[in-house]
């Protein structure tokens, strides 16, 4: 098992990889730097062999790809994930690798929006996009995460065995910051100082298609994580609708003795069962989440003795 594994995801990063590569290790010379080459049609992967790095391919393309085979393969005490395009500074690495290692932390995130993020990045439509992510995170699991999109984290052992990868693309982010806020585990936010890429160097991420699947799964994962809470929201739309179409119904009853509209009236009851219905979806899956977690707690126990034997 590795002391500190270094593990840098690439597609198309040749411009930028060796510094990476080079000044990782200037920050942590004892770390194992492993870069995963993700069909990269440039030579990405000639440059970061060169430069000393272990280089492993995923042929599925997508960076959640590559992340659930760099999770399955490298076993450590401490991870390191930063982007290849040289936009993190790996001089922060051994203070993220520090509060792993001596503070229990399961993630760090290497926080760039209380930096220099707004001010480097010239892509006006990315920093909507990450405030907006991080407002919505923030406010709909109760936690303080100051940047959820960020490519530059440190990981525990624990973490990176128990986190059952989903997503394929970009959002794998979110779906690793919800995990672990879901999980209770340390979440520690460390700033960093943010670079743009180099001149010549180009964004892999589509503002608009990649951040309609982000808030998706953000979605997605709220149902799955806090199934009392969106089907309780579910329910209480529904049962408004019927109110509100129930009501003219009954003031006309109470007027005239009458009901002309039973259409309206059939429809109101049956948008009522279903607000029911969702109630008690919402208040089953909520009850398995907790058997779930319980059990999740269990898992780690064991990881845990497994790892110290």
């Amino acid at each position: 098992m590795d002391h500190i594994a270094v593990l840098i995801p690439c597609y198309n990063e040749e411009q930028t990889i060796g510094k990476v590569i080079a000044d990782t290790r200037r920050a942590l010379p004892e770390a194992v730097i492993y870069v995963y080459n993700n069909n990269s049609s440039d030579r990405t992967a000639e440059i970061a062999a060169a430069a000393g790095a272990i280089v492993r391919q995923e042929y599925v393309q997508g960076k959640g790809n590559v992340i659930r085979r760099m999770f399955r393969e490298v076993d450590a005490e401490c991870y390191i994930m930063v982007d290849g395009d040289d936009t993190y500074p790996m001089e922060d690495a051994p203070a993220m690798a520090e509060l792993v290692l001596s503070h229990n932390a399961d993630m760090v995130v290497g926080d760039r929006l209380s930096s220099t993020y707004f001010t480097e990045n010239k892509r006006p439509f990315h920093n909507f996009g990450n405030s907006l992510v991080r407002a919505s995170i923030n406010r709909l699991f109760g936690c303080d995460i100051r940047d959820i999109m960020t490519g530059f984290r440190a990981f525990s052992y624990d973490f990176v065995k128990t986190f059952p990868v989903l997503s394929t693309g970009f959002e794998i982010e979110t779906e690793m910051t919800i995990h672990a806020v879901n999980n209770n585990m340390q979440i520690e936010n460390h700033v960093i100082e943010f670079r743009d890429r180099p001149a010549g160097s180009v964004s892999k991420l589509n503002t608009y298609s990649d951040g309609m699947r982000v808030l998706s799964t953000i979605i997605r994962l709220y149902r799955d994580y806090k199934p009392f809470c969106f089907f309780s929201c579910i329910a209480a739309l529904l049962a408004l609708l019927a109110l509100i179409f129930f009501i003219p119904v009954w003031m006309e009853y109470v007027r005239t003795g009458l009901v002309l509209r039973f259409p309206t009236l059939i429809v109101c009851g049956f948008v009522m069962l279903a607000a029911l219905q969702a109630l008690f979806a919402g208040i089953i899956l909520h009850n398995l989440t907790l058997n779930h977690r319980r059990e999740f707690e269990l898992m780690r126990n064991s990881l845990r003795r497994g790892k110290e034997r």
